[in-house]
């Protein structure tokens, strides 16, 4: 059985976006249907809609905490500050890793030019962008801080 990990960047390698390889990969963790995830985080690939603002991979772990911390009435400020600490947390772990959250810093670290348009998933794509590996590590941090130990 491969772990979320992998499972992210194998979502991504098919040539999903990185907010929809990162959060499909625990699509049944949540008791989700895959297509369900892949259509709701379709939007926020490519920092946005091809913005290059948030990286999909920090998205998908807002989304994530979200699920984790559940429903929880307007008015419960308590609930609603667990989860903004939950979720800031998870961002500053990302940031140590790499950096930045920006989708536009990642790619220009990694020497790539950033563009608004989608680009053809070749080989030479998938060995000049830094996407894979960081859903990876975007999914290692949402195993660590949502998911119980195996």
């Amino acid at each position: 059985m491969a772990n979320h990990s992998d499972t992210a960047e194998a979502l991504f390698k098919l040539g999903y976006n990185c907010a929809q390889a990162t959060a499909a990969a625990f699509a049944d963790d949540f008791g989700l249907e895959t297509s369900f995830v892949l259509k709701s985080m379709a939007g926020f690939g490519a920092g946005m809609g091809g913005l290059r603002e948030t990286c999909g991979a920090v998205s998908a772990m807002s989304y994530l905490a979200g699920l984790h911390i559940g429903t929880y009435a307007p008015d419960d400020l308590t609930t609603k500050t667990a989860l903004y600490d939950l979720v800031k947390k998870m961002v500053r772990e990302f940031t140590e890793r790499h950096g930045t959250t920006s989708c536009r810093e990642l790619l220009e670290k990694a020497g790539c030019l950033p563009s608004p348009d989608p680009s053809e998933r070749t080989a030479e794509y998938y060995a000049a962008r830094p996407c894979a590996r960081i859903v990876a590590s975007a999914a290692e941090i949402i195993s660590s801080r949502l998911l119980p130990p195996r």
